[in-house]
Formats: structure tokens, C-alpha cells, sequence
């Protein structure tokens, strides 16, 4: 049965009614890594996996949901100190409360959703229920809050209810998606233009290496304390820098001796990626997709050689994907772990997916998985 009947029959089945169905998808981010806190740019785009929910107001100040996925039920009042004990009724509780915060009139209601966004994947499966249920109380309570304060309300549910101080690139993915385009988004300015992302004869695939390693917040710290330490000793000798994507790589040069060799390290690799992005929104507009893998594998070097956040499990990833003439592969998210992501011509892909069959739980003992992805839409309503 599909995701919608299944969510579909379960409302009925609780509430004795329909309500209204709205969707909103997970995201991939195809290049533009750990530049996003630096003030530079990321260029995501929503994918065909999201969050699915049925909803209709009830015309009490309760909220009545239920998680298939967790198959469990949960009730809750929207005032403070309603908040629930369940991991996943708070992202429900955090957008109704943001939303009330900013003046948008919340009333209780009953819902029942599920997903299809593999969980711990690196693909913001929070921030697609986020998104839907943000996108939905604005239509139901006719609120007329617009999309980026919809994603705003994604991200401070996560920092408030929810305790992840993300960006907001995953909301705004979520929300601001289009079919077969990818969205340049300027981290400082937050400005944004849609590009085109239609790579006809090749497949968009992610291999999950089915691993985290656990010192990933704390490197993380680490890294972004590094990335400041260099913007700083930039800006001394260049007023106009206020973050590292500001800077350029003679800037950096400049600097070399008055910052650690690890600092210089991870300046050097955000600099890069900076320009690298901006080099991906040209091929596109030529529909270069060859020029679009090769800055993925430059991506994916400088994510493992000079801000080391890859492990070796992606590292031999990258590697079998460049031997398998793979057209662009590279560690997608915060690093230590997770996926890659790889464009892939359709001629080479089955035999992509059976050399990684046959190498990765020969050589680390452990299965992985694979994701197909597709360019898709963001928030909407479903008909």
C-alpha cells in the first residue's frame, strides 16, 4: 500500500474523518560543505523522499498525533508547558509554538503522518516534518507567514525544542524546492537563485556507509573554531572580511606564519570550496555535467586531506567510485560518516552498485545501503 493510502486509512480509522494531506521532502546538498557557518555558499535540492501528513483542525487548543513510523499516539496542549516527552511530537510542538511566537494563530488539531526519508542518513528528515507541518498550520489557519520565515520556524524548532543548532539550509531546501532545479544559497545574505539540475543519461545515488563515528559535534566545535581563527587573522590585514568565504587564497598566504599549520589547513579548504561551488553554477547553466563531477571529487579531497572529516570507510567510497569511471562522488553532510553522494552515468551504474557489493562488506564486515534520489518538489499540498 502506498505512503498516502496507508496514512489515509489510519485518520479515518482514529479521527472518523479527512483531513488535508501536504508533504515536504528530505534534501540533498550537491556540493558547497561546511561552508554554510562560514558565510559562503551551499547549493541544495529537495529530493523525491520526505514526510507525509494528513491534518485537519478539530476546533479544540489540543494537537492529536499519531506516528506511524513509531506506530504511537501522542496528545498535547500548545501553551509552554505542554511540551512532550516524545522525541518526534516535539518538532510537531516546537512549529506550532514558533509559529504562535510570531504571531500566526495555531489552533489544535488531528494528524497522522509518516516518511519515507531513511533516518540517519544525512538526507534532514527533521527538518522535512518540520517543514510540512509548518507549510500546513500556515494554510489551515490561513496565517500568510511566507517561505523563509517557514523555514525560519523549522530552524528555531530545532535550537529551541529540539537542541541541534543547525543552519538553515535543510529547512529552506525542504521548503523552496522545485522539480529538477538546485538552489544556490548565499549562507550571509541569504539570498538565493534557483539552477537548473536535469542530468539526462545519468542517476543521482547515495551509498550509506551505515556508520558515525562519535566524535563528529566535538571535531565539528573544533573545525569552526579554526575556520574563525583564520578569518581573523585575514581581517587584520583586510578590513572588508567579515567571514571566511569573504576571503581570497592570497589573502590566506598572507597569513601563513601567524596561524597554526591545522588553522591554514582549514581555511584552505573552505576558499576553495567557495569558488568550487560557484564553478558547479556555471556547468550547469552549460549542462556540463563532467565539470560538475570533477569538482565533487575535488570537494570530497579536500574534505578528507585538508578539514579531515571523512573516515576510511568514505575515503574507499570515493575511490571505487573513481575506478568504476564514476562521474562525480563525494562524502555528502558534516563528514565522519554517512554517505556519499555520486552522479553517475546510467551505462556504469549497475556496475558501480555490484563492485560496491562485492568490495565494502568484504573489506569493513558491514552492510551499507543505497538511495536512489530524485530533484523533486518541496512543501505543497497534496490532491
Amino acid at each position: 500500500m502506498e505512503m498516502k493510502d496507508k496514512i489515509r486509512e489510519k485518520f479515518k480509522t482514529l479521527y472518523g474523518t479527512e483531513g488535508e494531506v501536504f508533504a515536504s521532502a528530505g534534501r540533498v546538498n550537491l556540493i558547497g560543505e561546511h561552508t554554510d557557518y562560514n558565510g559562503g555558499y551551499v547549493f541544495p535540492g529537495a529530493i523525491d523522499k520526505g514526510i507525509m501528513a494528513e491534518i485537519k483542525l478539530n476546533g479544540t487548543q489540543k494537537v492529536k498525533a499519531f506516528s506511524l513510523d513509531y506506530d504511537e499516539y501522542v496528545e498535547f496542549g500548545l501553551n509552554e508547558e505542554d511540551k512532550p516527552q516524545q522525541q518526534w511530537a516535539r518538532y510537531i510542538f516546537g512549529v506550532c509554538r514558533e509559529t504562535i511566537k510570531r504571531g500566526g494563530k495555531v489552533e489544535g488539531f488531528n494528524t497522522v503522518f509518516a516518511g519515507d526519508v531513511p533516518l540517519g542518513a544525512g538526507l534532514s528528515s527533521s527538518a522535512a516534518l518540520e517543514s510540512t507541518f509548518a507549510f500546513a498550520i500556515n494554510e489551515l489557519n490561513g496565517n500568510k507567514i511566507d517561505k523563509f520565515e517557514l523555514a525560519k520556524i523549522g530552524q528555531s524548532t530545532e535550537h529551541n525544542y529540539c537542541g541541534v543548532n543547525c543552519g538553515i539550509m535543510d529547512q529552506f531546501a525542504s521548503i523552496f524546492g522545485q522539480k529538477g532545479k538546485l538552489i544556490l544559497l548565499n549562507c550571509k545574505t541569504l539570498e538565493y537563485k534557483y539552477y537548473p539540475f536535469d542530468p539526462k543519461g545519468y542517476k543521482l545515488v547515495l551509498i550509506d556507509s551505515c556508520v558515525k563515528h562519535e566524535l563528529a559535534s566535538s571535531a565539528y566545535n573544533k573545525r569552526r573554531q579554526s575556520c574563525e581563527n583564520a578569518a581573523k587573522a585575514i581581517k587584520a590585514n583586510h578590513p572588508e572580511v567579515e567571514y571566511l568565504s569573504d576571503a581570497k587564497r592570497v589573502w590566506l598566504e598572507e597569513v601563513r606564519g601567524k596561524i597554526s599549520s591545522e588553522d591554514f589547513l582549514r581555511a584552505e579548504y573552505v576558499i576553495g570550496e567557495v569558488q568550487r561551488v560557484l564553478d558547479v553554477c556555471d556547468a550547469l547553466e552549460r549542462g556540463d555535467y563532467e565539470i560538475v563531477g570533477e569538482m565533487m571529487y575535488q570537494t570530497h579531497f579536500g574534505l578528507s586531506k585538508l578539514y579531515e572529516v571523512s573516515c576510511e570507510e568514505l575515503d574507499f567510497l570515493n575511490d571505487l567510485a573513481r575506478k568504476c569511471g564514476v562521474t562525480g562522488s563525494r562524502v555528502m553532510g558534516g563528514g565522519f560518516g554517512g554517505c556519499t553522494i555520486n552522479l553517475v552515468k546510467e551505462d556504469l551504474y549497475d556496475g558501480f552498485l555490484e563492485a560496491v557489493k562485492e568490495q565494502f562488506p568484504a573489506k569493513f564486515g558491514h552492510e551499507y545501503k543505497v538511495y536512489d534520489v530524485v530533484i523533486s518538489d518541496g512543501s505543497r499540498r497534496v490532491e
